[in-house]
Order: C-alpha cells, then structure tokens, then sequence
C-alpha cells in the first residue's frame, strides 16, 4: 500500500470518527434548555424570542436543525450570501446568491459573550498545547531516562524504585494529584518554591500590561505529567529487557562500542515504537484531559473556557470544544503512524 492510499484511508477514518462525534455532541447538548432563553435571560419579549429561536434554527425539526449544524461546522458547503454575512464567515466562496464555501468551520456563537466560538477557542488553544507539550516533555525525558536505567540495573533498587514509582503515578488520578501537588507546592512550601496554587501563563499588571509567568506552568505540567510518566517509563523498561538481549547488541559491544552508544544508539532506537505510540496517545489525551488540572491551577485553556462555559450552560462553547479537542486527537494518531515508517525503516505501511 503507498503512502497516498494509506493517508486517505485514515482521513476517512477520521471523517467517520469526527461524524459519529458530532451526532453525539449535537444530540447530547442540543436538547438541554431553551437557548433562546439562555441567550436572553428570562426577561426576553416573544419576538424577540421568536427571532432568536429562527436565527438558531430552533423553528425546524430536530433532523433539520442537525443538518443545518452539519452544514456550518464543515469546511466545505454551501451557504445563501445573505447568510455568509450575517453569520461573518471566513472563507473562500465561489457562486452567485447560493455560494460553495471553504472555509473554517462556524461553531456558532456564545450564548454568554456573544463572540465567535472558534476565537474563543483559539484564544485558549494555545495555553492548553503548551501546558500538554510541557507535561509530555517532562514525562518523555524522564520516563525514557528512568526506564533505561531500570533495564540497565534490572534487579537492583534502582529498578525497584522505578517499578514502584510508576505504578503508584499510574495509581493516583489526576484531580486528586492535582489538588495535592497546589496545595503543598503551591500554599505549603510557597515561600521555598515561589510558585502559586493558581495562575495562568500571563498576568495582567494595571501599569505595565501583560506580564509572562512561566512559573505558573510547572505545577500543572508536573501533575499533568504524572501519569503519562509512569506509563512510559515501564514501557522503556519492558521494551528495552527485550532489546537488550538481542545479537545485534552483543554484536555492538563486540565491536568495541561504549555502553552508553550501544544503549542509545542500538538499543533506545529499536525500542522506542511502544514509547512512541504511549507518547503520542498520552499527548493527544493530556489535551482532552487537562479540563480539571486546567481548572484546579486557574491555568487559561480550554479545559478552564469548557467548565466555566458549563458551569454558564454556554453549550456552544462545550460543543465547539469537544469538536476541537476530538479533531486535534485524530489528527495526532494520523501523524502518530506516520512517524513510525520515520523512526522505524521496518514498518512497512
């Protein structure tokens, strides 16, 4: 199978996987309230109302108001002009008073701001990829590190430790490690550590305007980390007892190469797909597992802009939200089988 082939085999994957998540959302979602009456409160008059209902599509039945969310979430469709206005869609658009659109997708509008789902989420994007690119940072070098020092030491306490480590991060959830990690690091020790129990990447000085706060990162990039940690360091461990024991390494110690260069250069190279796919599979879910750890540091991504928007029963952001979050992880598994052929000459597509 070419490479070609392959990639528009998984993208239809991906359009199958992203259509069932959208049935579940729209259905799951659109059936709580009266989002006309959350747009206006209760003091909205029956035009008003009416006008608001026509406007959300609330006035057709639960098949069509599906249909016409399909339409504006996709990148390409078609739309009337008088629509592409109102609604500020970006795109490119090509016809007369019925137009094809390419364009980004319209996740409709916050019941509570009024503003553009998607700009709310891109706003928050990029704090939730550098809080997930952090934590798996830390959980890679070390988890790679403590899982080949384990193999190397297999026996020993340092291999005990290692095991033992790992199954207690994998034990332990995440919201509780979260509150447990703020609340000694961040209230206990705060005047050893400097760090704080909440606070995003930017602080807003009154004088001099937004201040960079990369401290604020550490203690939810550490309790992200966790678990992924654990994860990967017994699959190092694992896939490198099995390396380890194979001709080729005797073979290179034979030859005279140090320890270190057979370990890395041998041995890590053939035993990093399993580590590969925990890297990133776990990346993918920090994304869509940061909404608590987010939310207990007071650290501004998505996960915080979905539960304050549930807590607002803002249900287009929680939609948009989930739609983009479920996106991001089936591209990164796409991405993520493709960098196996890159690492791994052996796989064959």
């Amino acid at each position: 199978m070419n490479i070609f082939h392959y990639i528009t085999r998984k993208l239809m994957y991906g359009i199958l996987v992203m259509l069932g998540v959208v049935v579940v959302v729209f259905f799951l979602f659109q059936g709580f309230g009266d989002p006309a009456r959350l747009v206006l409160g209760q003091t909205g008059d029956k035009s008003t109302l009416d006008n608001i209902r026509k406007e959300l599509y609330l006035d057709q039945s639960k098949g069509k108001q599906f249909l016409y969310y399909l339409r504006d979430i996709s990148p390409i469709s078609v739309h009337p002009a008088e629509e592409i206005e109102a609604k500020q869609l970006k795109g490119i658009f090509i016809g007369g008073e019925q137009k094809l659109a390419i364009k980004l997708p319209y996740l409709r509008r916050s019941y509570q701001s009024k503003r553009d789902v998607l700009d709310i989420l891109i706003d928050a994007l990029p704090g939730t990829l550098l809080l997930a690119f952090a934590a798996m940072l830390f959980a890679t070098i070390l988890g790679i590190l403590l899982g080949m020092l384990a193999a190397v030491k297999k026996g020993t306490w340092m291999d005990s430790t290692a095991i033992f480590t790992s199954v207690l991060g994998i034990s332990a959830p995440s919201f509780f490690m979260g509150i447990l990690i703020a609340w000694i690091f961040g209230f206990v020790w705060s005047d050893v550590t400097r760090l704080h129990m909440t606070g995003s990447l930017y602080d807003t000085d009154p004088f001099l305007g937004p201040q960079l706060q990369l401290q604020n990162l550490i203690l939810p990039a550490i309790t992200l980390g966790i678990r992924p940690l654990a994860i990967i360091t017994q699959l190092t461990r694992s896939s490198m007892l099995d390396v380890l024991g194979q001709d080729y390494i005797r073979t290179a110690y034979a030859k005279g190469l140090g320890k270190w260069r057979v370990m890395f250069g041998h041995g890590l190279r053939n035993a990093v797909n399993p580590v590969i796919t925990a890297i990133t599979g776990w990346f993918a879910e920090l994304l869509a597992g940061a909404f608590f750890i987010e939310f207990i540091f007071g650290w501004k991504g998505i996960g915080k802009i979905t539960v304050d928007a549930l807590e607002k029963l803002d249900y287009p952001v929680v939609m948009g939200s989930v739609l983009l979050t479920a996106s991001i992880f089936v591209l990164i598994n796409i991405l993520a089988d493709l960098a196996y052929a890159v690492i791994d000459p052996r796989i064959k597509l």
